[in-house]
């Protein structure tokens, strides 16, 4: 690993691009993996529907639709100004209605030519119904307005939209950084980028990626940007799943990224073959998490006496430590404590086991696939005690778990939340 390539990806700053709503705020950029690919799972399940109705929808969808009931009452009203504008545009984009957005963020645009956050809105709006033209038009007006500290991400994505509309493969990386990601030998290599290669990346490369990402969550190719991050910083677990994500959630079909695939999850799988941790250099994470988050406790569940309780892993998360690692929870969570919850989440071995049986493990909202670059924060995971006599084998599939929460308030070497007594059994 190069000198060069230490310095790369340790500048950031608290980042804005591609959708600018006033009810979003970031921390800083880059964020932990842990803490970040749950947020843009997260995003992007906002503009997913399952008319079915088997997946439950997002609390913060539900947050986002009545935003859009309000400010469209509003704009009836004729009250919609630019600020509003700007915020009705975001939220049909968060919600997977850029034609909506489009017909609020061209009109409003042309009556607040000089808005920034209107110009930003509409060249993703633009983008995302199509239109690369126009998008670009949008963005330069973007870049122009954008107050210094956003300048540089909303340039990178201009410099996206254009890479787009000169390449029309979508099977090929973009062009953001001029950069071919290959080793010293000219072709891919695990976990390296040639020093050559190295010195062409500025050094907010990752914080502008996961921020572009963030805002375009539905892109497939920025998650492939993102792992080809990962690999040149020597994080080939990381690199490996994301590029799984490309394929697999995405279906990203071209050889490169497929051939790439192969080559990071191979190198992945014989450190853990090894049982080694990795090298990962050059990153200097400033957060744990991307997306600051509060909830509405208005819409959480009510916490019913008896029976067993449903248990909102956002809820979780919101969990605060103080200076002395004592921590607050949520109203809600005190009123769970001691009482049966059940919960939906996956796997990942504990202590008390048998073999192949499991007498206690820990339980994540979203999978992970690689505990030592994306280990969860104490928030994001749940210990599962099962009930005398019973276990469980490993398994990669969603299962749910129906216990007794207990809530650690004064023990800050020990996880938060642990569910005692508990079952499992197939997820719903």
């Amino acid at each position: 690993m190069t000198r060069a390539l230490l310095l790369v990806l340790l500048v950031a700053s608290p980042l804005r691009a591609g959708v600018h709503y006033s009810g979003e705020s970031f921390r800083e950029f880059p964020a932990r993996w842990a803490g970040y690919l749950p947020d843009h799972r997260l995003l992007r399940s906002l503009g997913v529907t399952d008319p079915r109705g088997l997946t439950p929808t997002p609390p913060l969808r539900d947050a986002y639709a009545d935003g859009v009931q309000k400010l469209e009452a509003a704009a009836k009203a004729g009250d919609l100004g630019a600020d509003d504008a700007a915020d009705l545009g975001a939220l049909h984009l968060r919600l997977g209605q850029p034609a909506k957005a489009l017909a609020v963020l061209r009109s409003a645009a042309r009556r607040h030519p000089e808005h920034f956050r209107l110009a930003a809105n509409l060249g993703t709006a633009w983008q995302l119904n199509g239109d690369l033209g126009q998008a670009i038009t949008s963005l330069d007006e973007a870049v122009r307005l954008a107050p210094a500290n956003l300048r540089a991400v909303e340039a990178l994505h201009l410099k996206l939209v254009r890479s787009r509309q000169r390449e029309a493969d979508k099977t090929r990386l973009d062009d953001l950084f001029g950069v071919t990601f290959v080793g010293e030998s000219g072709a891919p290599e695990a976990g390296k980028l040639a020093a050559i290669e190295a010195k062409k990346l500025p050094a907010d490369a990752l914080a502008l990626v996961q921020q572009l990402a963030l805002a375009l969550p539905n892109d497939g190719r920025l998650l492939w940007q993102l792992g080809e991050l990962a690999n040149a910083a020597g994080d080939v677990r990381t690199a490996a799943n994301l590029l799984d994500g490309c394929v697999g959630e995405f279906a990203l079909a071209g050889d490169d990224v497929r051939r790439r695939r192969e080559l990071y999850r191979a190198a992945a799988e014989a450190l853990d073959t090894a049982n080694k941790p990795g090298e990962v250099k050059g990153v200097t994470f400033r957060s744990a998490r991307a997306l600051k988050r509060s909830l509405d406790p208005a819409r959480l569940p009510k916490v019913k006496p008896d029976g067993v309780n449903g248990l909102v892993w956002a809820a979780l998360t919101e969990t605060e430590y103080g200076p002395r690692g004592k921590p607050t929870f949520l109203q809600y969570l005190d009123d769970l404590d001691g009482k049966r919850v059940s919960v939906t989440g996956f796997m990942a071995p504990g202590a008390g086991g048998r073999g192949d049986e499991l007498a206690g493990f820990v339980l994540t909202e979203n999978p992970v696939g690689c505990w030592f670059c994306e280990t969860p924060g104490p928030t994001q995971v749940l210990v599962v005690e099962l009930a005398d006599g019973l276990t469980a084998e490993p398994t990669r599939q969603v299962v749910k778990i129906t216990g007794t929460l207990k809530l650690n308030r004064t023990d800050p070497e020990q996880y938060p939340f642990t569910l005692t007594g508990a079952k499992l059994s197939a997820a719903d």
